[in-house]
């Protein structure tokens, strides 16, 4: 499950008890990546107040299977097939068109955006993701005037930059710690936009 000590649903107490109700999935699972935080319930707090509101708000206006397929461009890129394991079967569960899926999952194996079955802006967004993950430093202002001159406005290259710079997080926490997919449920997310206080996976 990871390297270091982690607490199960069964044996938690107290605020960490009260976490793992909040996030739980069918059958009170918990994914890994939250379980790793058990030690310190606080930094699960943490975690997912940020990827509720990055990744699923109502409030965002970027396609959420979009959000999702820069989630797993990201995640490719850092090697962390957790995060591409489990985003994939989200990305595919919201697109719902399974070939164009394993179409866009295929160019990113390939390191090759360019062919994937996406529009332009949304390829241009992809390139941004490649340079913010790999090279952050050497981002310039005409790196968000492309977004723009692609057809995205300035909040919505705002929801493109939390999403690629959240996974960046989530893969290092993934990888630093050892977190496998042993026992995780795939592909479940919070479904309720609506309220971001609410992170159940059921």
């Amino acid at each position: 499950m990871s390297w270091i000590r982690t607490i199960s649903f069964a044996e938690a107490t107290g605020k960490l008890k009260k976490l793992y109700e909040r996030v739980a999935g069918p059958d009170d699972n918990v994914d890994n990546i939250m379980m790793a935080h058990s030690l310190r319930p606080h930094s699960m707090e943490a975690h997912m107040t940020v990827y509720k509101n990055v990744l699923h708000h109502s409030a965002n206006t970027i396609p959420k299977w979009f959000l999702e397929t820069l989630g797993v461009w990201v995640s490719s890129l850092n090697r962390c097939g957790y995060c591409v394991e489990h985003h994939f079967s989200g990305l595919q569960r919201l697109l719902a068109d399974p070939p164009r899926g394993e179409a866009i999952r295929a160019a990113i194996e390939a390191r090759n955006p360019a062919v994937a079955p996406l529009d332009a802006a949304q390829k241009v967004a992809m390139a941004y993701a490649r340079k913010l993950t790999e090279a952050p430093g050497d981002l310039v202002e005409a790196d968000v005037t492309a977004l723009r001159d692609a057809g995205w406005d300035d909040g919505e290259i705002l929801e493109i930059n939390q999403v690629c710079s959240y996974f960046s997080y989530a893969n290092r926490t993934v990888l630093g710690l050892g977190c496998s997919t042993d026992g995780d449920v795939l592909g479940l997310s919070p479904n309720n936009s609506d309220n971001p206080d609410d992170w159940g996976h059921r």
